[in-house]
């Protein structure tokens, strides 16, 4: 193999053995739709082998910082989450603690969804319950709108290959309006951003959670979103709706500001939806065109899916439906 990315790797398997006192066997344990990569390093020490993560995260195109400080954040709150063991920050190197190889989407079915998505309730409510301002970024309006921008720019025009008209633009706006209205207006606590199955860890205790370095402090009800409305899995209406109630009552008790409205918090929640749904489909439009990588386009489908009722549920949203409904020209 060669080429300057298996020169990074060489450098950064050096570097964990410097750092380490020995030389681990390193294998691929993952990559995702940044410019992240994980490596497994194992050692066959007497009794179980010990397993150690080294992530490569390029620093002219990654956070680190962030990283290093959501994590002590999370870990404050009591969360399970990688421990930060070793950083060459100049060349954007890290060291972690690790907490396994199956995801929960990897074993999400219909006998474990319950305790699993148990376990994810509690933590999230931890992580909101921990929340103060001025720790992270807020998830503000600017942000919040950037984003939709994405379901205009690289869904529409760069993946469906369409140009609105005047019309159909000035209700995309109005519908991003009432969309930005509702979220911004919502209590804020300490955001995820990526809080899904496939970031949340089979390991003790449930969850191990990764991927949470873009956090921000935004809208209560975006990592409920996030949750349960994922991009790899879909579940029946009655069961999340099940979820979701399990997670308002929770949340009520541990003192959160959810409201005592349910209907209320319901429209809230599908409002946030819309806007993550809708910025996904740009995501993935974006990470298919721009940085080669097509096979998440294989679900925004689902995103549709998840939208549709949504904008018919609500007028200032109904403009979008037939836009959703266009499909990639021939």
């Amino acid at each position: 193999m060669s080429g300057p990315d298996d020169a990074r790797r060489r450098a950064l398997e050096a570097w964990a053995g410097e750092v380490l006192g020995r030389t681990l066997e390193w294998r691929v344990a993952s990559a995702d739709a940044s410019f992240r990569r994980y490596f497994r390093g194992v050692a066959a020490d007497d009794g179980e082998p010990a397993t150690i993560i080294a992530m490569d995260a390029p620093p002219e195109r990654e956070d680190n910082a962030a990283f290093v400080h959501v994590a002590g954040l999370m870990a404050e709150a009591g969360l399970n989450v990688p421990r930060v063991l070793a950083h060459d920050a100049a060349r954007g190197f890290l060291l972690l603690t690790d907490l396994g190889d199956r995801t929960f989407l990897d074993v999400l079915d219909e006998d474990t969804a319950d305790a699993l998505f148990g376990a994810a309730i509690g933590a999230l409510i931890d992580w909101q319950v921990a929340s103060r301002p001025e720790v992270l970024p807020e998830y503000d309006r600017a942000t919040l709108a950037a984003e939709l921008e994405l379901f205009r720019d690289w869904y529409l025009a760069r993946h469906l290959r369409y140009e609105p008209s005047a019309v159909e633009h000035a209700d995309i706006d109005a519908a991003f309006s009432a969309i930005l209205d509702n979220v911004c207006a919502q209590p804020r606590v300490f955001v995820h951003r990526d809080y899904m199955p496939r970031n949340l860890m089979v390991s003790h205790p449930l969850p191990g959670i990764l991927d949470f370095q873009d956090a921000r402090h935004g809208p209560i009800t975006y990592d409920v979103a996030s949750l349960f409305r994922d991009a790899f899995v879909s579940w029946p209406e009655a069961r999340i709706d099940g979820w979701v109630r399990h997670y308002w009552d929770a949340a009520r008790g541990r003192g959160l500001p959810v409201g005592d409205d349910w209907e209320a918090f319901r429209r809230d929640l599908a409002l946030m939806g819309a806007q993550r749904h809708l910025k996904v489909l740009g995501i993935f439009a974006r990470i298919a065109h721009r940085d080669g990588k097509p096979r998440y386009l294989a679900d925004t489908p689902r995103f549709v899916d998840y939208l549709m009722p949504v904008v018919e549920r609500f007028e200032a949203l109904a403009p979008l439906a037939p836009l959703l409904a266009r499909k990639v020209d021939a």
